[in-house]
């Protein structure tokens, strides 16, 4: 598992990314530019997913893995934020190793996948696995992020799908159906941490009703705190502009 680190913080925050075909370890410099918010006051880790997943490797196999690069790095007491695939790890490693999370924010992401929220994951891997570069990262595109924004980057689309791998497209189909059955939605209230949940009303991908599920879970505790974009997409992560200052005001709560 890959890692990059930037901020010179006492804090130590750990960023869980979303699914996608290209890693993000390529982008280190990008996501260090985009969470500037962080870096005096945090120490920020972004970890990757495992190079090498096996058939069957699920969420919770992730959070396993994840909290062992947690433990190898020698972090505790960290500020753990999880987007899309990425809060539902960082969601089960919290409820598992409570011990490591000081503070849980998720974006866009899901306490549980039914049927009608893997509907769209369903596509995206059928895509991958006819190895139709193109035709995937057009759909991946068009349903994490609004449509103004996906027409003026479809061409950026197309050319990045050129250079996806067979591997790549292989992992991505492991990873993306590793979320099937996933529910932790009746462990929420086990959680001993400070929650934060951002998610988007026009979310494609969930639905606007997977992080209110969240919410009304854990909606009456004085540590829980909620916000619905509107016009973000399921990309509000990367899209709304007040996004890392919300996690940050959050984060320095506590």
């Amino acid at each position: 598992m890959k890692y990059f680190r930037f901020g010179t913080g006492s804090r130590t925050m750990v960023i869980l990314p979303g699914l996608s075909v290209k890693s993000v370890m390529t982008s280190a410099a990008a996501v260090a530019k985009e969470y500037e918010v962080m870096k005096d006051d945090f120490t920020v880790y972004l970890i990757d997913r495992r190079e090498d997943p096996p058939a069957g490797y699920t969420v919770a196999d992730m959070a396993r893995d994840t909290a062992a690069a947690i433990d190898a790095l020698g972090l505790r007491d960290i500020y753990l934020f999880g987007a899309s695939m990425g809060g539902m790890t960082a969601l089960t490693l919290a409820l598992d190793r409570p011990d490591l999370v000081r503070c849980l924010a998720l974006g866009s992401s899901a306490a549980r996948m039914g049927g009608d929220e893997y509907a769209v994951l369903n596509r995206w891997t059928g895509l991958a696995r006819d190895k139709d570069r193109e035709g995937l990262f057009l759909a991946f595109g068009e349903a994490i992020y609004p449509h103004e924004l996906f027409d003026k980057y479809r061409d950026a689309f197309i050319l990045l799908s050129h250079t996806a791998t067979d591997e790549e497209l292989e992992r991505f189909v492991v990873f993306a159906e590793g979320a099937k059955g996933f529910d932790v939605l009746g462990r929420l209230t086990e959680l001993r941490c400070p929650v934060l949940a951002l998610s988007a009303k026009d979310d494609a991908v969930l639905g606007g009703d997977a992080s209110a599920l969240i919410a009304g879970r854990l909606g009456d505790r004085p540590d829980f705190a909620y916000h619905q974009y509107d016009g973000y997409g399921h990309a509000a992560f990367d899209t709304a502009p007040d996004f890392r200052d919300r996690l940050y005001r959050f984060f320095m709560q506590y």
